[in-house]
């Protein structure tokens, strides 16, 4: 969410909740009842000559089963569309109005609403808004404004990367460097993985959790840094492969919680690290195969029917959203899976109302989730430049394709786009936004098409245009042919917070054939080149890279090839 602006925000209105979490009001603050209403006015997207706004109104007064909201601006602003509100303008002067459906708002109660408009200079947030003639943001003695105070003191911003640096980090760039050709990208930021408990301490005399914390503080100087976490070590993990496996057991969740989850929270609340900006990516492929991957589906496996039962995936990441949302400066992304998985019509609202019911287990409300991140690991081009899923080929619509299957998204950024416009739908806050992973999905050297597929039949002008060159959307495992996509940046497109490599380039997805290990990983054949598939993959070929290390290690072949794919080039 590019340049986004905050109003006057009154988190002061936050008293004990679930999360065991309160702001004491000292003498000299402002009083919570003396707040009559607050506004959280947000510019999501803003371009050269237009913008959007997500408006979110508190009520702090007696019930009202209707409402006017009125601000003035002082540029040249004009409301083009708007949607959840009636709005009117007359000069610089607007009115928003409920909805027929949205007119009730009790005490304590909200009300979001969004409008698109146009501009030409400067777009600055309006000074002063009315609720039903009262002023709101200040309290009735009129001592002025009201800052939003996090639990810790500090301020969340509405996306960590904008203005930030991120972090990279010291162990992946010295195996990146040490590539022939790595120099040219060992110094692009990479998530760091907390996979086990051990590795919060540090493994095999790498380092800790806070030492890379440390190292951060190195990094940052005088400005803004993010540093990104991967939480990876539910109970059951990743139910439905076998390569990344985890060292719980899938009833292990009061371990999950006390040894793992609580230790990372009491480093992350350390003051010492309170001018991080901390991202954490929450549990990767779990919540979805609650979805995909359960009786009475043909794609089910005993372990995921498991974790569906005993409901360990849900307390887990529930726990870790409270538990590691406490801090200000702290950023929690959870995982959405990617368009090749959660695309079809009946993964995707439900796969949304699978981690809305995580996010409110345990403790966690949806303010806990700052958003949500797609493709992590995986390998799902960012664009398909060549056809959309609009296109019709013969009078056989691009859905028809053997290749798209009936998916509603042909590539990850509409995929994102619209998850983060459902999860909105379904009730997480207007101002969420998306993580994409583009480690692996560039897609580029000389078998990317330059156009579109030639008109013979769908699938012909699906094959001949595609970037994503895989053998099946289902194929996860040390792709062949894949390279590095975008760079990590803050803000490329609306609605998404940024591109990011979680997954560090060069680490394995799985190994080829099964090695003994003591890291709870088995052999899942996905990571086989010579397996012929499973229902997951419609029982194509796996595409996967022959020779591969275990999931996590350093797999030098794939390193060669991504930067000898890199889209764009390097």
């Amino acid at each position: 969410m590019s340049r986004t602006r905050t109003a006057l925000l009154a988190a002061l209105a936050l008293v004990a909740g679930a999360s065991g979490t309160a702001l004491a009001v000292t003498p000299g603050d402002v009083g919570i009842a003396a707040i009559p209403c607050t506004v959280d006015y947000k510019v999501q997207n803003q371009w050269d000559t237009g913008f959007t706004t997500a408006v979110t109104i508190t009520n702090n007064s007696a019930a009202k089963s209707s409402w006017s909201l009125k601000w003035s601006y002082a540029g040249n602003q004009k409301i083009s569309g708007f949607w959840n509100s009636k709005i009117s303008q007359s000069g610089t002067a607007v009115t928003a109005t409920n909805e027929t459906y949205n007119g009730t708002l009790a005490n304590g109660g909200s009300v979001s609403f969004g409008f698109q408009g146009t501009y030409s200079g400067t777009n600055a947030v309006p000074a002063t808004f009315t609720l039903d003639g009262v002023t709101c943001n200040v309290d009735d003695g009129g001592s002025g404004p009201t800052n939003p105070p996090g639990p810790g003191g500090g301020t969340k911003v509405d996306n960590p990367y904008t203005g930030a640096k991120v972090y990279v980090n010291p162990e992946w760039s010295a195996k990146a460097a040490a590539e022939p050709g790595g120099s040219r990208i060992s110094n692009q930021p990479t998530g760091v993985w907390l996979d086990r408990i051990a590795a919060i301490n540090g493994v095999n005399g790498g380092m800790g959790l806070r030492a890379h914390l440390d190292k951060a503080l190195e990094q940052k100087g005088s400005g803004e840094l993010v540093v990104q976490l991967v939480i990876y070590n539910l109970p059951g993990r990743d139910c439905a492969a076998l390569a990344s496996n985890g060292e719980l057991g899938a009833t292990e969740i009061d371990k999950y919680k006390t040894q793992y989850i609580d230790p990372i929270a009491a480093i992350l609340a350390d003051p010492k690290y309170a001018s991080l900006r901390i991202v954490n990516t929450i549990e990767i492929d779990s919540l979805p195969n609650l979805v995909t991957n359960v009786s009475p589906r043909a794609t089910a496996t005993a372990n995921c029917d498991t974790m569906k039962a005993n409901g360990n995936y849900i307390k887990g990441v529930g726990y870790a959203l409270n538990k590691l949302g406490d801090a200000p400066n702290v950023y929690n992304y959870v995982d959405a899976g990617h368009h090749g998985w959660i695309g079809w019509d009946d993964n995707f609202s439900a796969t949304v109302q699978t981690i809305k019911q995580a996010a409110t287990a345990e403790g966690a409300t949806v303010n806990d989730v700052q958003g949500f991140i797609t493709n992590t690991a995986n390998y799902s081009a960012l664009k398909e430049q060549y056809f959309t899923i609009n296109d019709s080929v013969g009078g056989k619509s691009v859905r028809e394709s053997k290749w798209v299957d009936w998916n509603r998204y042909t590539d990850e950024l509409s995929f994102a786009q619209a998850f983060r416009q459902e999860a909105v739908n379904q009730g997480f806050a207007s101002g969420v936004g998306m993580l994409i992973d583009t480690s692996r999905n560039g897609w580029g050297g000389s078998a990317r098409p330059t156009g579109p597929g030639a008109t013979t039949d769908v699938d012909t002008y699906v094959n001949g245009g595609r970037i994503d060159r895989r053998i099946h959307v289902g194929n996860w495992c040390n792709q062949s042919g894949a390279g590095l996509g975008e760079r990590p940046t803050a803000s490329p497109a609306a609605g998404i917070d940024a591109y990011v490599w979680i997954k560090p380039p060069g680490e394995s997805d799985g190994s080829s054939s099964a090695i003994p290990n003591d890291e709870g990983k088995g052999f899942d054949r996905m990571c086989d080149p010579t397996y012929t598939g499973n229902p997951r993959n419609n029982n194509n070929m796996s595409g996967a890279l022959p020779n591969a290390p275990l999931s996590g290690h350093w797999f030098s072949a794939q390193f060669q090839q991504l930067m000898q794919n890199a889209y764009p080039a390097l």
